[in-house]
């Protein structure tokens, strides 16, 4: 088996397909990477299903969750951690602004007087090169300026949805504070994630009130609302002015672990399936999957922890839905955790730094790159191509364009294809592999009839292969 590399077999089908759509190719040096050095400010494409810089290149959220990273990193740590993540293929990290009202940076700098929403604490003159000077805001600044020279977008919740749920912010301090936000980090390429791990009919005029002054105040940055697990910002802001795109939050439980109203358990694909349906068209994705790391069902830390098949199967369901991309997670890294905290959140001992390279972690670029390989914008979810669909972790998913198809199957179980729904009277076959991003060619075959395709290796949970099929 060998590596894609990119110029060869793959590139000479991106070529073809792309002439066929009079669709610029991808770059061969974002096909390296996923993405342009130069960051450019992102945009709904004009389907309104997916992203784009102002260019018109298509851009894949491919997101991590570094939650902490301003109350718990120096500058440092900050730039290690940035490093490492452009360097994994990740362009977007989301980060709280306010864990809690009381919090301070790495340094000792209160971020607000007397906990109060409308209150920061601005110390004139600091500079932003100088540790000896600045203030918890400076700070912040630092870490989002040095993601952009990194070519990273800081996807930033302005403050925890447990604040706000503990009736300690108005919808005056709310207003305030987000025009203070605004006027802040006016010049920053910053994405507003509203809300933050709760749910929007609670405290309903504090959030309209915080997501609208954001958007006033910055109407070009794009922003949506992150909300309690299991739970999607369309369940009550669909039709809000302020609301780009919407975020689900497929939570931390097995199928059996799901008492929530929708049910879907880990079946997260079924989150886009609403979302990619409502009128306005929106883009969507999973913004808080299961963590890797983190245990099953999250607070009990004697059941298993999820790992690199879960947050494979978790980002393949949910893009091949529809989404516009993924976000990733790890229980050290959103708390950036160390033995001088002691006990870790949810059970955790793992050292943030050794959590880096996660096999998860290293698997996900894989995931932006595939997609990245063929005419993006023109691409459609279609279970219409499987004719055994299947369900749980048995289920296969699958999306295409005109001149390509790729079907997902998390187990490797044989994937029984109806041919026929993309152009050309042949179709060139073969495998890739999630784990490591090689490829398998299979051979050609006629685009006519029901085909079967036997995956490499024994049906078993994360024998995970994409099926990929291209016009000839």
């Amino acid at each position: 088996m060998k590596k894609i590399a990119f110029y060869n077999i793959s590139m000479i089908f991106l070529l073809f397909i792309s002439a066929c759509k009079n669709e610029k190719p991808v770059s061969q040096d974002v096909q390296a990477t996923g993405e342009e050095e130069t960051l450019k400010p992102i945009e709904i494409a004009d389907n309104a299903h997916y992203f784009q810089k102002e260019n018109g290149d298509p851009f894949f959220w491919l997101g991590d969750t570094a939650w902490l990273m301003f109350t718990k990193l120096d500058r440092k740590e900050i730039a290690n951690y940035l490093d490492d993540r452009k360097e994994k293929g990740f362009n977007v990290i989301q980060v709280m602004l306010l864990h809690s009202l009381d919090a301070v940076s790495s340094y000792g700098d209160s971020a607000l007087t007397d906990g109060q929403l409308d209150k920061p604490i601005v110390t004139e003159g600091n500079s932003l090169e100088k540790e000896a000077a600045y203030d918890y805001w400076d700070h912040m600044a630092y870490a989002i300026d040095l993601a952009e020279e990194k070519g990273l977008y800081m996807a930033l919740v302005p403050v925890w949805g447990g604040n706000v749920n503990s009736g300690k912010v108005s919808v005056e301090q709310a207003e305030v504070y987000g025009k203070f936000l605004t006027e802040r980090f006016k010049n920053e390429n910053i994405i507003w994630l509203n809300g933050g791990d709760t749910f929007g009919n609670e405290y309903t005029d504090v959030w309209n009130a915080l997501g609208s002054t954001i958007k006033k105040g910055s109407p070009n940055k794009l922003e949506t609302f992150h909300p309690r697990g299991r739970h999607q910002s369309s369940d009550w802001f669909q039709n809000e002015d302020w609301l780009d795109f919407n975020m689900f939050q497929s939570g931390h439980r097995r199928y059996d672990q799901d008492d929530s109203e929708k049910g879907y358990g880990e079946d997260n694909w079924k989150y886009v399936n609403v979302d990619y349906n409502l009128k306005p068209t929106k883009p969507t994705l999973d913004g808080e999957p299961s963590y890797e790391g983190i245990p099953q069902g999250l607070h009990d830390t004697l059941q298993p922890l999820w790992n690199a098949n879960d947050v494979r199967r978790y980002g393949y369901w949910s893009v091949f839905a529809g989404a516009a991309g993924y976000t990733y997670g790890h229980s050290a890294i959103m708390q950036f955790y160390t033995k001088e905290d002691g006990a870790g959140a949810y059970g955790n001992t793992i050292n943030w730094q050794k959590a880096l390279n996660a096999p998860g972690a290293e698997q996900m670029q894989y995931l932006k790159n595939l997609m990245m390989l063929f005419p993006y914008f023109a691409r459609v979810p279609d279970q219409d191509l499987i004719v055994n669909q299947g369900e749980k972790y048995d289920y296969l998913a699958a999306t295409r364009g005109e001149d390509y198809a790729m079907i997902y199957t998390y187990t490797g179980k044989s994937i029984k294809v109806k041919m026929g729904k993309i152009t050309g009277e042949e179709v060139d076959a073969f495998w890739y592999d999630p784990k490591d991003g090689s490829d398998l060619p299979i051979d050609s075959f006629k685009n006519v009839g029901i085909h079967e395709f036997d995956p490499p290796g024994e049906p078993e949970d994360g024998n995970d292969w994409v099926l990929v099929l291209t016009s000839k």
